[in-house]
Order: C-alpha cells, then structure tokens, then sequence
C-alpha cells in the first residue's frame, strides 16, 4: 500500500467520554462510536482518530493509563474495539489510536513497584531525583521547572517513602517515564504492536516530543518573573537530545514493519528544519506532525497556552502560508486542523459564533480547511459549527478540565482582592479552556441533546444551545443555504475529487496583504487552477483582484447553495465572512 492513501485520507478526531453513550453511565463508550459510524461515513471521513480509551483513573481525562492493554470499562472492553475495527473495514474506515508514552498513570503496575523502593528494578523506568533541601533541611524539588498544566506548582513530586522527586511534568498524577532506558523503549513497542495486531492503521502520538530530557536538569529561566517560585523548562525537554533517536528507534522496529501512519503532537517547536526532520518523505520518523502556529495564534508568546493576545487576519495568512510552501518545497507533510480537545472551539475563536453569524463564521473556516495541502483533522462536533459554552458556566462547577481549575484556583488564590485583574483571568477562562471542545456531542433537539437517555446526567453539562445547534437538524436542513454539516460534506467531496489540486497542489497567496481577506491560489496537474477567497471580518468588503487572475466562474461559496452570483473581475464583493471557491482560467 502506498503512503498517499493517509495523505488523502479525512481524519475525524473522537472524544469518546463526550461522543455518545449508550448505557446510560452519563459517560460516552465504544458501542457508542460504532453506532454512529455511518453518519461518520456519509460525512466523508476515512480515519477514526479516538482520544484515550485505555484503563485510566481519569485523572487528565484518559491521558493518564494504568494499562496500555486494557480497554476502560468506562468506555467497555477489548472486545469492544475488536468490533469497532471490524464495522470500521465493512465501510472502508480505518481507526487510529492515541498513544501517551511520555508518561504514565502513577497507578500503573510499573510506576507502582518504580516508587515501592529505590532497589526496585524498575526504578530506574521513571525519573527519580534526591531533594534539594532548604534552611529547615525541609525537601524542595530538583529544580525549579513548573507543571505544564499548572504553572504555579511544581513539575517533581515528592515520594515521602523513598525521600526522592519523581519528575511529572503534566499533574503529580502524571509520572515521566525515562526513555533513557532501553527497557522502558521495548515496553512501548510492545505496547504499539500490540494494537497494530489488532487492526489499528497507526497512532496519533501524545506530546511525543517530550520524551527526551537534557540529563543535567538544569533551572530554566526565570520566564514568569522573579515573584514566580517555578518556571516553564521547556527548553530542557522539548525535542530533546535523544529524540530523534528514539523515534527512529520506534519507526524501525515498529511503524515500518506495519505501514503505520502517525501523527505526532509536538508542542513548542517551530524550526523548520527540526521540523522537517521529523517528517521528511522517507526519511522523516513520522508521518505528520501538529504544527500548533495556528491554535497559539492568541497566546502571549514565550507565556503559557492560559493566555491571550490580539491577532490579525495578517497573521493567519502568514502562518498558513509559510507551512504550506514549506511542506510543498521541503517534500514533508502537512497535518490541516483548527480545533482538538486541547483548545475551544473555532468558530468562537477565529469568527463570530453569534446566531447571525455562526453558520458563516464556521462554513468560512471549513472552506478554509478542505482547501488547503495536507492530511485533513475534523473534531467531533466542528462539522457542526458547535461553539463555546456561554460566559456565565459557573468556572468551579461546570469547568471539569484539570488545566482549568488549577487555572481558576490560581487566579483566585493571586487576583481574589483585585476584582480589575480577576476579570481579565476570567475573560482568559471563558475563551481558551479546554472544557469548551469537550461538552456532549449534539446529535438532537431531544433530553440530554441525544448524547445519553433521558433522566441521564452526563458527565458534563450539554452547551444550552443544543436545541438549535445539532447533527439531526442540520442533516435534514432544506433551507435555502447549506448547512454546516453539508457544507462540510461537499468540501470534502469536492476534495477528494480534485485531490491533485487540494491535497498535492501548489499554493501560493495572492493579493495585497489585508486586515480582512486572505486568498490563495491551488493549482493542480490534473484539474487546474483554482482560487480561495476568505472575508475573514464581521463586515462587508471588496476585495481588487491581482491583474494576472481572471476567474473562470465560482463555484461553491458559504452564502448560497449553488454556484455564487459574483463579478470575474476587477473587484469582489464579499459579505461579512463569506468564503468563495472559484476556477481560474
């Protein structure tokens, strides 16, 4: 089999706790997914990506395993899994599983007997350092790096039995494993065998960049500031000394052997050539990575991802641009996406989730997507435009995710008597948690919006505008535009059918750089050129053609059903984020 099937594949992303369940725990589960395959099928997708499914005391939702082998019985049993995959082939799907290496459960049976004693042989499969001391002669961390997902605590955790800090950069629920081992290397091969036996394509790799740590453990900068105890040490772990070396290690002994599409989540990095390195056509260790220049487009650089900065349409065309042309120029692989479960939802952040403009603002972004070169991600709930929770969810109620209240409960603890600052905390909160991608998928208008039965309480609260926000709905919608979910379906249609064009062709932005529009040109052995207009603002513009385009005619667009009534040449007007696909002569 060649590698462009996943080159042209469309990958859904699946959170499964939050899918669809169907035993009515309030907690989605396999039998769940494989009873929406077909709707996944009609929409267009190839590949189903599921979010952890392993046994889990759900401490970082599923991100933490305490057994790589095991299905969790919240979600159901390996057997389970084998029908999935099997329902998956009748229909010509594949499934990809999410593998978190970095770290494991601090109830997993290796961490378990790593911490029971400093002889234990596997106490070397995590990584254990003795405490500083201070005045007191009182234990304080190996150094002074901060947890990822809460930067006011400490990344070492402190083992009282054994008087030494195991490192756990995520939550204290989260312990490192050390690569350094060549053990814990086969115990993760083993572990990626295992479900490629089982008829898995591949893996969505978890922080896969972090597995490779500069021995010294040194300090990091002082980057929060001098009133700041600890401090992000990125710079000590992310793509590491040893990283490229344990991936190729992995794609050796492992991927090669089964022909297995990857995609590696690789936080912090932006150097092309490191980049390039990764996933280079042949030589590269992955298949794909996910280049997050687009999901941090509003963070403070050099702070953390709980943050927010103003950004330009100036700055998304700079940034699609520049990866596009790299990947064709380089001949490495572009993964395409605008939401996971890691960031809110798109159409909150990037447009305007209004009702007025919702269904725009979200077809705008899906033109965008099924336009542009690489391997396409959908998440669950963006073929429908499904948007942020409203701002009055209660943060220490409705929140569940360990980022946000870490996040919520250090805002308090620092800004609890400045009502100014707080505020703006808040503001943070209500536009970057995470919570927001994680509610029930809305599959109706009826109790619990399909996600579970009536009389149910899901996990998490349902968004309160399910009623008009759901698949049945918009599947069924005969109104005089598209849908968001058809419009989704015909992009991807329209993708695959001009895939020389859309997933291999050249790009190259055009026209004058803009606060308002962004436009590319895609041009194909087979099917020509075509071109990509984008009005990304809330108000009518026009925007002047380049002298050398001329338009042959448009062809689909986000504000009509049919082909868009629009001026060839010279100027074009363009609503208020509308999108426009045309054929160039």
């Amino acid at each position: 089999m060649s590698d462009s099937w996943w080159k042209e594949a469309v990958v859904y992303q699946v959170y499964p706790s939050s899918f669809k369940d169907t035993n009515a725990d309030g907690w989605g589960d396999i039998k769940g997914i494989t009873s929406k395959l077909d709707y996944l099928q009609n929409l267009g997708i190839d590949i189903l990506w599921c979010s952890p499914m392993y046994k889990s005391p759900q401490a970082d939702m599923g991100y933490d395993i305490s057994d790589y082998k095991a299905i969790d019985p919240i979600y159901g049993t390996n057997e389970d899994i084998d029908h999935l995959v099997s329902e998956l082939k009748q229909r010509g799907m594949k499934l990809m599983m999410d593998l978190v290496v970095n770290h494991t459960s601090e109830e997993h049976a290796w961490f378990l007997e790593s911490r029971s004693s400093r002889s234990n042989p596997k106490r070397s499969w995590y990584i254990w350092k003795d405490p500083k001391r201070d005045k007191d002669g009182k234990p304080q961390p190996p150094n002074n790096w901060s947890q990822i997902l809460g930067e006011a605590n400490s990344a070492w955790t402190y083992d009282e039995k054994t008087d030494q800090y195991y490192l756990s950069l995520f939550t204290p629920e989260q312990p490192d494993l050390n690569w350094e081992n060549p053990d814990v290397r086969a115990a993760v091969h083993d572990v990626m065998s295992f479900w490629l036996d089982k008829g898995a394509c591949g893996y969505r790799m978890d922080v896969i960049n972090l597995i490779s740590k500069d021995q010294r453990f040194p300090d990091a900068e002082p980057s929060l500031g001098p009133d700041r105890k600890y401090h992000p040490g990125g710079k000590y772990f992310i793509n590491g000394p040893r990283m490229h070396e344990f991936l190729q290690e992995i794609k050796h002994k492992v991927l090669d052997k089964y022909g297995a599409v990857t995609v590696g989540e690789m936080p912090g990095v932006s150097d092309v050539d490191e980049i390039i390195k990764t996933v280079k056509r042949g030589t590269g260790e992955l298949s794909m990575i996910f280049i997050f220049d687009i999901v941090d487009i509003d963070n403070v650089p050099g702070k953390v991802r709980m943050t927010l900065q103003d950004w330009s349409v100036k700055d998304l065309r700079r940034i699609v641009s520049k990866w596009q042309k790299v990947m064709i120029e380089k001949d490495g692989w572009n993964s395409v996406f605008c939401e996971n479960h890691d960031n809110p939802r798109s159409v909150s952040r990037y447009t305007d989730d209004s009702d007025e403009y919702r269904t725009y603002g979200a077809t705008l972004l899906a033109l965008m997507q099924t336009t542009l070169n690489g391997t396409l991600y959908v998440y669950q709930g963006e073929e429908l435009g499904m948007r942020n929770f409203p701002k009055s969810w209660d943060p220490l109620k409705d929140y569940k995710d360990i980022e946000a209240i870490n996040f919520w409960k250090k805002s308090l603890d620092l800004y609890g008597d400045d009502p100014e600052e707080l505020a703006r905390q808040r503001k943070v909160l209500e536009k970057k948690a995470r919570d927001h991608a994680r509610t029930p998928m809305q599959w109706n208008a009826g109790p619990n919006a399909g996600f579970a039965d009536e009389g149910v309480k899901p996990w998490m609260r349902v968004n309160d505008d399910y009623r008009e926000v759901n698949a049945e709905k918009q599947l069924s919608d005969n109104s005089g535009g598209l849908s968001v979910w058809q419009f989704w379906q015909r992009g991807l249609a329209n993708r695959k059918m001009n895939k020389d064009v859309f997933t291999y062709g050249d790009f190259e932005d055009v026209g004058a750089e803009s606060e308002e529009v962004f436009a590319y040109v895609r041009t194909g052995k087979e099917s020509g050129k075509w071109l990509v207009v984008l009005n990304f603002s809330g108000k009518e513009v026009r925007w002047e053609m380049p002298k050398n385009i001329e338009v042959q005619g448009w062809m689909a667009g986000n504000y009509t059903k049919g082909k868009p009534d629009k001026s060839l040449k010279d100027s074009v007007a363009l609503h208020a984020w509308e999108g426009l696909l045309g054929r160039l002569v």
